[in-house]
């Protein structure tokens, strides 16, 4: 059997798309039949696991997290699969909060060994480290004989190894311009992708969108004869208040109302996300699963998605958030301002190649006293330099380059006063160094 070390090499030994700033989006490149194929050769462990699967550009994660939350608070055991991961590989895989252990991930990674190889073998097809990831992911819930599966798209949807499936509950979040170059230059083409996983005889919620990304939901699920739920029309919320703890909101739902509902997660747009998760857990009463008003307030009360908005320290406050375009570097800007108001800001600023540094840069930097622009330990890494050259038009004021997230917060922490902030953002990869320096572990184990 493979060593948990032995097993992550040979997982990273496969093409990895999330390391390309752009490759052929194409059935020769994500083969949903040759994830078939590899999960026909281990038995098929998804044909009896219940599925509820989450698509879109931005919070499909915490949608996802949050739907994993409450039906934990009801009582069932789930299978969360996310991607990617901030500081272990592990957290792709958990159960509720749990992740995997490393002796379960070699374990069944050494299962599927051998089925890869016959794969290759008998069908001449190798797959990619996406297409084993959610081999591993399908199998080990099916080992664990999990209630419900919730599953985060990982690019797109039409084409990602998690299509394989037959949900019974599916949602797709906010649709924004991102992965433009593989998903296409308009939101119509974009939300085509998202709407892939559509099918017939499953039940679909959308959070608010564009226009032009609506028509598109409207119509596939028009084909596929299902009905559609809207976040906005027959889910609709307000916030009550608001403190650096937490949301609390009201909302009418597909089937009933909640006059009170808490959220630990801060901006407007985790409002949103609760909406939709509420409006899938609902939607499961049509499978014969009744979860009660008041696991669904436990549940959003209790969930946990680091990374997004998270205030690691006050005093002074450091806060780390994965906003890697436009939109939810707006969404992040929107929350500082409303949350944070009259605080000096010091942002720290990595991006990977091929993002879009113009609106991130747009909608953060204009709030920043300074702009610390740093590497982030990934080949895609743009330069602090090349950073600095797109950013500059957008900030007046000073810009510094650092090497790492450790000197850019060392530097920071030299410029600002006990009641300033530090905002480090830009990439989820930026996010996971920071949380990793900072103590971010202790979310994970």
């Amino acid at each position: 059997m493979l060593s948990y070390l032995e097993s992550l090499e040979y997982l990273n030994s496969f093409i990895n798309y999330e390391k390309k700033i752009s490759f052929p989006y194409n059935r020769r490149s994500l083969n949903l039949e040759r994830t078939r194929k590899l999960l026909s050769l281990l038995g098929n462990p998804q044909d009896n696991l219940n599925f509820i699967h989450i698509a879109g550009t931005k919070g499909k994660g915490s949608v996802s997290a949050m739907i994993t939350s409450v039906l934990k608070a009801a009582g069932f055991k789930t299978g969360l699969y996310t991607s990617p991961h901030l500081i272990s590989p592990r957290e792709r895989i958990r159960i509720g909060e749990k992740l995997i252990s490393k002796n379960e991930f070699a374990y069944f990674l050494s299962l599927i060994k051998s089925k890869i190889e016959k794969l290759i073998k008998n069908f001449n097809e190798s797959p990619t480290f996406f297409e084993i990831y959610t081999a591993l992911a399908l199998i080990f819930f099916a080992y664990q004989k999990v209630d419900f599966a919730v599953l985060e798209v990982g690019l797109g949807g039409r084409l990602d190894a998690t299509n394989v499936v037959s949900p019974l509950v599916g949602a797709i979040t906010q649709i924004s311009f991102d992965h433009t170059q593989i998903l296409g230059k308009s939101l119509s083409l974009i939300a085509k992708e998202k709407a892939g996983i559509i099918k017939k005889k499953m039940r679909m919620v959308t959070s608010p969108q564009e226009e032009e990304a609506l028509s598109v939901i409207r119509k596939t699920c028009k084909e596929k004869g299902i009905p559609l739920y809207e976040v906005g029309k027959e889910i609709q919320f307000q916030l009550i208040s608001y403190s650096l703890k937490g949301q609390n909101f009201r909302l009418k739902g597909i089937r009933r109302e909640y006059i009170s509902l808490f959220i630990p997660l801060l901006g407007d747009h985790q409002l949103i996300n609760a909406a939709t998760s509420i409006g899938v857990i609902e939607l499961l009463e049509e499978c014969g699963v009744f979860i009660p008003p008041e696991a669904i307030s436990r549940g959003l009360r209790e969930v946990k998605w680091p990374g997004r908005i998270q205030i690691l320290s006050s005093n002074p406050f450091i806060i780390v958030d994965s906003a890697h375009n436009a939109a939810s570097a707006q969404a992040l800007a929107n929350t500082l301002k409303k949350f944070f108001p009259e605080r000096q800001i010091i942002l720290i600023l990595g991006m990977l190649k091929g993002k879009d540094v113009e609106g991130v840069g747009k909608a953060l930097c204009p709030l920043a006293e300074e702009v610390v622009l740093t590497g982030i330990n990934s080949f895609r890494s743009l330069s602090p330099l090349s950073l600095q050259g797109e950013i500059k038009k957008f900030h007046g004021g000073k810009l510094t380059i650092k090497e790492n997230i450790k000197e850019a917060l060392d530097y920071s922490r030299t410029k600002v006063g006990n009641n300033d902030l530090i905002c480090i953002t830009g990439s989820i990869y930026l996010a996971g160094e920071a949380l990793k320096l900072l103590g971010g572990e202790k979310f994970y184990d």
